[in-house]
């Protein structure tokens, strides 16, 4: 077995704030995340997969088109774009990083199984302080 990992950035804005709660109750829990006028993050996105290395190529996988599946699958949809609004996978959900980073997953696990890898992780750095890294189920 053998793991590849892939790094891609993106630049989105997000907020985190419950409808059914008050502005009062979403400012005590979430702080200035839950800013009215929303807020943004330089997130970098680790992807990794594990399979077996095809002895015709000598890959995992070509490193071109995992470059590709992410940047069509997550980057181009969430890159400047506002999380809660724009990006399809994320409507109706919390945009807290830790469910940012398992919709990632849940997004590129059938492409990534299409091309005979299995997804390990994707990791989600929000600042260079704090990160979430996601298994799968």
């Amino acid at each position: 077995m053998i793991y590849i990992t892939r790094r891609e950035r993106f630049c989105a804005a997000h907020k985190l704030h419950r409808e059914d709660w008050s502005e009062e109750k979403n400012e005590a829990v979430f702080g200035y995340c839950s800013n009215p006028n929303w807020h943004g993050h330089n997130y970098e996105l680790y992807v990794t997969v594990k399979g077996t290395v095809n002895p015709e190529t000598g890959f995992l996988i070509d490193l071109k088109l995992m470059k590709s599946i992410i940047n069509t699958e997550v980057i181009d949809k969430m890159d400047h774009k506002n999380i809660n609004l724009d990006v399809d996978f994320m409507q109706g959900k919390m945009a807290s990083t830790e469910i940012i980073a398992m919709e990632i997953f849940h997004v590129l696990k059938p492409h990534f199984e299409k091309e005979n890898v299995q997804l390990h992780s994707v990791k989600l750095y929000e600042t260079e302080n704090n990160s979430v890294e996601y298994f799968g189920d």
